[in-house]
């Protein structure tokens, strides 16, 4: 089996997945720049070890539905229904979000330390197991995710170095782009709204063929 190849699939979508400014990687740039580097880098693994659990969890979740094709039909129309629903909400209802949220985030510090404080934000985060489960299961239909234990091995700590490398680069490179964040955060429903999309158009032709 190529090894390769479940560490890139693991790095890539991670990267993709995380690469827009969210509450985990801007409360890292933000730690990095009022109490080091080193303190955030804390952050970020603690961030990561739950990425590590969450992504295993889909993974072997996305197995077992694979073995029921009954059961992925379904949560493929199920899908369908919520990316579309949730298109519209991005591009028509949506509102920009008000800045100052993520600064009582960074102030807890004083409570928890940083590794607990990203193990926190990360559990908070639902996103990674509905996603690495449509993932899996959509690659694995056109054979590019197998659900052996070394390939889905090798695919969770793809994601985790792929999760950890899109933190560290905010944490060091946060100064650089600090004024380009603004643009993305005013039209980042319009991006979420595009995947959105783009994902619902891949599920409905997906149904379309397999009837």
């Amino acid at each position: 089996m190529n090894v390769v190849l479940p560490l890139i699939l693991g790095i890539g979508l991670s990267a993709i997945g995380v690469v827009l400014p969210g509450l985990i990687n801007m409360t890292a740039a933000k730690i990095s720049l009022k109490e080091g580097r080193q303190r955030a880098v804390i952050f970020a693994l603690g961030a990561t070890t739950v990425v590590f659990f969450q992504t295993y969890i889909a993974v072997s979740f996305a197995k077992y539905l694979y073995s029921r094709p009954d059961i992925i039909h379904f949560l493929e129309e199920t899908g369908l229904i919520i990316f579309t629903l949730l298109t519209i909400y991005f591009l028509l209802f949506a509102k920009k979000k008000k800045r100052g949220k993520n600064k009582e985030i960074v102030k807890m510090k004083s409570r928890a330390s940083n590794f607990f404080l990203g193990a926190l934000l990360s559990v908070l985060n639902f996103f990674p197991i509905p996603y690495y489960v449509f993932i899996s299961i959509s690659l694995s239909a056109y054979k590019y995710f197998y659900f052996t234990n070394l390939f889905v091995f090798l695919f969770v700590i793809g994601v985790v170095a792929g999760s950890f490398g899109v933190f560290y680069l905010y944490i060091v490179s946060f100064k650089k782009f600090e004024h380009k964040t603004e643009f993305f955060m005013r039209n980042i429903n319009y991006f979420l709204g595009g995947v959105t999309g783009f994902i619902s158009i891949l599920t409905l032709i997906k149904i379309l063929r397999s009837q």
